[in-house]
């Protein structure tokens, strides 16, 4: 009698059912990674392209500056415009439909038929159809990286993901010039703007019919505990309004105030990559091909620093305190730079735009980890978009002013301005709620995963 009454309450004790979950990291994601930073490459060199060659580009077609500088704004207010139904697609369509839009985007927007003195309109629609590809492009890494790599792996993979697009505005450093060259005849820039298109165009074949036929929406089995989870709840999570998700955001305090601290960040950083070229030339006069390679080495620096803080993250997983420390080092080269131009040292303006652009493009991935650990379990799409989509904004704004500024009190005054940015910038990172909350599910995965199987043990 009283073994059978301890059965019966054995019975009541143990779980109703006990769900096993199959977690299993393929190696294929470090090629789907691989795919997605190619395309990604020649996605962002495209944002560059003719700017970077600007007095070759006015004289082929017969049109302005500004015309020309519009193949580079178009980027930067498409983003703006679109980032939020753009979204929303990805949120609906997921992985698959996102990669393909944004590489046969790419793809498509390649000028290869704008080789006419009359077709400059071909070459900014050509920029329009790849700044559309591109706001499918730059919010994917943390997607990518949630759904097909290890949580140890999150963050490295999602700074190898921002690694392609710095790596294409490197090469969009080198390739234009080494291609098309000035010349008096016109048939020597068509032929080196034809040579240009095609090269790209035989590099973005490959991988377009790569993406086309095997691009899949995710692995057979989820990397994780958290992507399980996902999965499990993506049909309740299906028909949630949207629009709701990205309120919520926008009503999180700790993601505004990121969110603000952020865009003044990049704002200065895209100020900095715009104006360098005005910057240095007031210091030392006709040293064009100096800032050439003074902004070549931001961009090289910068990509060390991508992969040296994405295994930092995943190592240490401290997301708030890592953006403050870059934050703070990123104004204090910055000060550098200042003096460095002031007293006219052209080997220390070298080693300054080199912290700077180490410090400034380390800081983007670290940036859209903190926003996604904040707005979890938001999709990491949506809280990179609207992050990204302030950024563009106030980066744009401060452009213009600190171009107008740059010539109203000179180079020095308008970088001192930047400088106190960045310091504010860093002052509001500290105000940041230091509540992890994808690290929080995780742990909380793993800590219910330890239990289960104590309790089958007994």
């Amino acid at each position: 009698m009283e073994s059978s009454i301890m059965k019966s309450v054995e019975v009541k004790l143990l779980p109703e059912k006990t769900e096993e979950i199959h977690i299993k990291a393929f190696k294929r994601r470090w090629f789907i990674l691989l795919v997605y930073m190619y395309y990604s490459c020649f996605a962002s060199l495209g944002w560059i392209e003719y700017s970077i060659i600007t007095n070759i580009v006015v004289k082929y077609y017969n049109v302005s500056t500004l015309a020309v500088d519009w193949t580079s704004i178009v980027y930067m207010t498409t983003f703006s415009l679109l980032i939020i139904p753009a979204s929303l697609i990805m949120e609906k369509q997921g992985l698959r439909t996102t990669g393909l839009i944004g590489c046969i985007g790419t793809f498509i927007g390649i000028k290869v038929f704008s080789i006419r003195h009359d077709l400059f309109w071909i070459v900014l629609l050509g920029q329009i159809i790849m700044s559309i590809a591109q706001v499918f492009i730059v919010v994917l890494p943390p997607k990518l990286a949630s759904v097909w790599f290890k949580s140890s792996e999150i963050s490295t993979a999602c700074a190898l993901g921002l690694f392609g697009g710095i790596s294409g505005n490197a090469l969009g450093y080198i390739l234009p010039t080494m291609v098309v060259h000035d010349s008096e005849n016109m048939k020597d820039i068509a032929s080196g703007l034809k040579r240009l298109c095609w090269i790209l165009t035989v590099l973005m074949v490959p991988v377009t019919i790569v993406v086309i036929f095997y691009f899949p929406e995710q692995p057979p089995l989820p990397p994780s505990a958290t992507e399980a989870s996902r999965r499990r709840e993506q049909e309740k999570l299906d028909s949630i309004d949207i629009s709701h998700s990205m309120k919520s955001m926008l009503r999180n305090k700790g993601f505004l105030i990121h969110m603000l601290a952020f865009s003044m960040n990049m704002g200065v950083s895209t100020a900095v990559g715009t104006l360098l070229n005005q910057f240095i030339l007031q210091y030392f006069e006709g040293a064009t091909e100096e800032a050439g390679r003074m902004g070549f080495l931001m961009v090289i620096a910068g990509m060390v620093a991508i992969l040296v803080f994405g295994i930092i993250l995943d190592k240490t997983r401290k997301y708030k305190e890592t953006a403050l420390i870059i934050y703070l080092l990123f104004g204090i080269s910055f000060v550098f730079f200042m003096f460095s131009l002031k007293y006219r040292s052209i080997y220390f303006t070298y080693i300054s735009c080199g912290l700077v652009g180490f410090f400034y493009n380390g800081y983007m991935p670290v940036g859209i980890e903190l926003a996604v650990e904040l707005t979890f379990p938001a999709q990491e799409i949506t809280s990179t978009g609207i992050i990204m989509a302030g950024s563009q904004v106030l980066g744009a704004l401060l452009t213009v002013a600190l171009g107008h500024l740059n010539l109203w009190l000179g180079t020095f005054w308008s970088l001192a301005v930047q400088a106190v940015i960045l310091f504010f910038g860093t002052l509001i990172t500290a105000f940041i709620p230091n509540r992890m909350l994808r690290q929080e599910a995780i742990e909380s995965k793993n800590n219910n995963g330890v239990r289960k199987i104590s309790h089958s043990q007994k």
